[in-house]
Formats: C-alpha cells, sequence, structure tokens
C-alpha cells in the first residue's frame, strides 16, 4: 500500500489483448477506491462506507423513519464504523473469535427463523442485492462484538441489595413526571480525553453548525433517527438529557450540550407516559398471553412481516390454522416451543408497545400486528385473574432494571475509552479539515 493510501488500477497493453489501446489509454491510472478513515493499521474505504450508508437508508426507509441530512448520516455510519473496527482488533488481539461452525449454526438459525434453508437464504439476499459472503461477515462481527460486551462489561455488573433498596425507595417517591419514557435521538461530537482548547472549540462550533442545519431541516419529525437511543425510561437518561428536552415538543432539538463524552444536539421524538409496577400486596391484574413473533431482518422487511402475520391470523379465525402450530412453525421467539405461550405476565413484564396491545383484547381476541424494537407480533391474550404483586417479584425486577442500566452505562463510557485509545485518522477531504488524528496519533 503506498504512503497515500491510494488503490490504482493501471492498464497494461498485453500481447494476447486482441482489441487495440494506445499507449496514452494504457498509461492512465483509473481510480477504483479511496479510503476513507484509518483505524490503527486497519482501512476503511469509501466504498465499504457507502454500501453502509445504503444499507442504513434502507433501513430507515423500511421503518418509515425520516434519515437525517447524507452529510450527517454518512459522518455518523463512518464513526460506528470506526468504533465498530476497533472493538474487532481488540477482541483479535485478545483471542476471542467466531469460528466458522459457530457462525454456520447462527446462519442456520437466522435462515430457520424465515422459514428458510442457508441455500435459500443465499438466493434471497442474492435477489436484494446483498452479497452473502460480506452478509456472513457482518454476521461474524456482531457475534464478536456481543462477545467482547459480555467480557468486558456484562460479567462485571454486579447489583447489591442496597443498590435495590434505593431503587425501590426512589420509585415509590417518585412523582408523575418521573413515570414518563422518552424517544430521543442524538448526534455526538466525541472529544478525546485531555483534549485541547483548539479541539474542544472546534468541535464546538463543528455542534453549533449541526445545530443550525437540523432546525433548518426539521419541516418533519424524526430529521435524526438516525442516532435513535429508542424508549428509554427518564430514569434510565442522563439527567443532563432529561433537562435538556424537558421543555421539548416532539421535533424539537436541543441547543448544544456538553459532557465529557463531547457535545451532543439531541432531537425529542416522542414522550409517552410509563407503567409503573404495583407495591408489594397490593392487587394487580395478570394476563395470560401468547404471541407469535416474528423479526425484521435483512430478508424479511418490517412490512412483510405485518403482511404474513396478517394471513396468519385471517388463518386463525377462519379456523383454517391453529395458533400453536402456527407459533411453533412461524414464530422466531423462544416461546415458539411452547407453542407462544407467554405465561401469566405482569404489568411492565412486556415493552410498553407489546403491553397496550395486550391489554385492549378480551381473552380469545387476536391483536392485528404490533411492532415493537423486537419485531413485529400477533398477539392473543388467553385469559385473566388479579393477584397480589410478591415483594420478592418487585425486588427481581428492580434489580434487572438497574443491571439493564448499569450494562448500558459503563458499555457507553467504554466505548468512549476504546475510541480515545484507537488511531484514527480521517482521509477524506471532507473530514480532514474537520477532525484531528485522535488516540495514538497524538504520539
Amino acid at each position: 500500500m503506498t504512503s497515500r493510501f491510494v488503490l490504482r488500477l493501471v492498464a497494461v497493453l498485453s500481447a494476447a489483448v486482441v482489441i487495440p489501446f494506445t499507449a496514452a489509454q494504457a498509461a492512465a491510472p483509473v481510480e477504483i477506491d479511496r479510503i476513507a478513515a484509518v483505524v490503527n493499521s486497519e482501512a476503511i474505504t469509501e466504498r465499504e462506507l457507502q454500501q453502509q450508508v445504503l444499507l442504513v437508508q434502507r433501513q430507515l426507509r423500511e421503518q418509515n423513519i425520516e434519515a437525517p441530512p447524507p452529510d450527517v448520516l454518512e459522518r455518523q455510519v463512518l464513526e460506528r464504523m470506526i468504533v465498530d473496527r476497533a472493538q474487532m482488533q481488540l477482541a483479535r488481539d485478545s483471542g476471542l473469535r467466531i469460528d466458522d461452525a459457530q457462525l454456520e449454526r447462527a446462519l442456520a438459525s437466522i435462515a430457520s427463523e424465515n422459514s428458510l434453508s442457508v441455500a435459500q437464504l443465499r438466493d434471497r439476499l442474492r435477489r436484494q442485492g446483498i452479497d452473502f459472503d460480506q452478509f456472513r461477515e457482518e454476521v461474524r462481527g456482531q457475534m464478536v462484538r456481543q462477545r467482547l460486551r459480555e467480557r468486558e462489561i456484562d460479567s462485571k455488573v454486579q447489583i447489591s441489595d442496597a443498590d435495590v433498596d434505593a431503587f425501590l425507595a426512589a420509585q415509590t417517591g417518585a412523582d408523575a413526571s418521573d413515570r414518563t419514557e422518552l424517544h430521543i435521538a442524538q448526534i455526538l461530537l466525541r472529544l478525546p480525553e485531555g483534549a485541547s482548547a483548539e479541539q474542544i472549540e472546534r468541535q464546538r462550533l463543528r455542534a453549533e453548525e449541526i445545530e443550525r442545519q437540523l432546525r433548518a431541516f426539521s419541516d418533519a419529525p424524526e430529521a435524526m433517527s438516525g442516532g435513535s437511543l429508542g424508549w428509554r425510561p427518564s430514569d434510565r437518561l442522563p439527567q443532563m438529557f432529561v433537562d435538556a428536552v424537558k421543555s421539548l415538543t416532539p421535533g424539537g432539538f436541543s441547543p448544544v450540550l456538553r459532557s465529557p463524552a463531547g457535545f451532543h444536539v439531541l432531537e425529542l421524538v416522542e414522550r409517552r407516559n410509563a407503567s409503573m409496577p404495583a407495591a408489594a400486596g397490593q392487587p394487580v391484574v395478570q394476563t395470560h398471553a401468547r404471541h407469535i413473533l416474528i423479526r425484521p431482518n435483512e430478508i424479511v422487511s418490517e412490512d412483510e412481516a405485518v403482511r404474513r402475520l396478517r394471513e396468519i391470523k385471517q388463518r386463525i379465525e377462519a379456523g383454517a390454522g391453529d395458533f400453536a402450530e402456527l407459533a411453533r412453525q412461524y414464530s422466531v421467539d423462544g416461546s415458539a416451543g411452547r407453542g407462544g405461550d407467554l405465561g401469566w405476565v405482569y404489568p411492565g413484564d412486556t415493552v410498553p408497545e407489546f403491553e397496550r396491545a395486550m391489554n385492549a383484547l378480551s381473552p380469545g381476541q387476536l391483536s392485528d400486528p404490533v411492532r415493537t424494537p423486537f419485531g413485529v407480533h400477533l398477539i392473543q391474550v388467553v385469559e385473566r385473574r388479579t393477584d397480589e404483586s410478591s415483594p420478592d417479584r418487585l425486588r427481581q425486577q428492580a434489580r434487572q432494571a438497574l443491571r439493564e442500566r448499569r450494562i448500558e452505562e459503563n458499555y457507553e463510557d467504554w466505548l468512549r475509552q476504546l475510541r480515545d485509545r484507537t488511531y484514527v485518522e480521517y482521509k477524506l477531504d471532507r473530514y480532514a479539515m474537520a477532525a484531528q488524528p485522535s488516540g495514538a496519533a497524538e504520539r
């Protein structure tokens, strides 16, 4: 690789070539790709970057989410690729790997979830213009990063009884304003540890310019949802974020915020009330429910998942199919082997979208397809009963909520530190002037 990291294809006149070329044509170099960024010793090419941008744009369209401005989206995608590449390098250096046998089992599972063989999966991807080998390596990368997170973060998080006591005490004293869930999107311009005054000022000016562009662009809500944080209870978000969006209406943008990680611009996509678990000893309505889950992916779009579940619903209502058998055949949830049976569900056990749809059903009734962060569901309520909420159950819920919050906070902090330690050099002109090499590049 040359010092300028430019790949060139040089046409060479060969005696075996029948079509004649002029000497000028033979000598003219043809640029086939460029380097977008160097991550430690590895390059991310512009072609790789554009492929990922196209993939993200397609995913946003399928979810009916307005994409951010092209230059903002491209920068977000590049930063994600940089962090992903740094994680893969760390995993490789520490000996963490997914062998071919593990990968083939994962691919077989993905194919099975979509009622396909691996060969049919390959054909489906090819028809959609997706290279199977590239898809295969993407799956391997996701598996490696998940294993890395489990080793570095998940296994080290411990929640004490004192933590649970404090959480329950805070929930008991919470007022209605604390029981909200927020859907926030963000753009983060990171700052390396020990950033100079010049670096801080440069990122601040960039953040303010992005804020101005977004306000001009934001005729439609969800303008920044490519950086969506998803639905989160307000007590699981940084207090700085909660305060910044408190007075915003959906589609509104915060001013530029400064945190130890860098500069943030936030969009409040949506706000809603969150359900709270019943206190110990109080009566609580439990629901015996079952469902069929189809998870959208590179093979099955969300619209296709909705269409399939509507057909399944029609078959069940017409008496042409049994719910349990169809769940075993089509559902990708762990409950599929039980005919989709979720058992007795307490309030707060499921995500809000699922719970709202389930609560609207009478025993025996089928829902329309319901979208949640896990996929698209067809829900049926079997029966309901009233019981008392157990103190042990409340503590278990509190411990799980705290663990999820702690893991997420620690993971974000760990990623920020990993990014700061990583040598990153931007090679495209549109980035080279806006950023300086970070981490080891300052040596």
